[in-house]
């Protein structure tokens, strides 16, 4: 099964970042959209995991200690790899060491199943378009120009979840595993 871990947007920021997604619908491009309702915060995409390997997964990731809840703050966009050569429309997040800390610790904790580490260090985002005909970027740069600063809202990060995804003619489908509450660091 393709798995991924990742953080969930509340409601409202779901909203507020739909309102940004119809604006720049309005711009004459190619742009596959995501759901709003799909987003999340990717800590780290697995890929294929066999289902034998499901229960330790899971108890590896409710292993994870620290940070504890912490806030998230949806603000600016761009382009991945680059405004040159776009192909990814993301929407930035903004947060203190937590956010990286904890990408960081479940990196380390699937690390003995086989799961190689990313080799691109961990860029926060939400990939809110990805683009068929990327010459056509301007009239969305355009859009995201006249809406700075972009601000969606920030919340509070309580908890984050294990998922599998499956492929679906209109898009993956995400099926929420586990859940694993921020359990902060004991004193020792």
């Amino acid at each position: 099964m393709r798995t991924f871990v990742a953080i969930d947007l509340p409601a409202e920021i779901r909203r507020n970042i739909a309102r940004v997604m119809n604006l720049l619908r309005r711009a004459e491009t190619q742009v596959r959209w995501a759901r709003p309702e799909s987003l999340h915060v990717t800590l780290k995409f697995i890929g294929e995991l066999p289902a034998d390997a499901l229960p330790e997964a899971t108890n590896r990731l409710a292993s994870i200690r620290g940070p504890g809840p912490f806030s998230l703050q949806v603000r600016g966009a761009g382009c991945f790899p680059n405004e040159r050569a776009p192909r990814v429309i993301w929407l930035g997040l903004e947060s203190g060491p937590e956010l990286s800390a904890l990408a960081s610790q479940v990196e380390e904790a699937l690390l003995p199943l086989g799961i190689p580490k990313e080799k691109r260090p961990f860029a926060p985002h939400l990939t809110v378009g990805r683009l068929k005909v990327p010459a056509r970027i301007p009239a969305v740069q355009e859009i995201l120009r006249r809406q700075e600063p972009l601000d969606c809202g920030s919340f509070v990060a309580k908890e984050f979840c294990l998922y599998e995804s499956q492929l679906a003619s209109g898009g993956s489908v995400y099926r929420k595993i586990a859940r694993f509450a921020f359990v902060a660091n004991s004193a020792e």
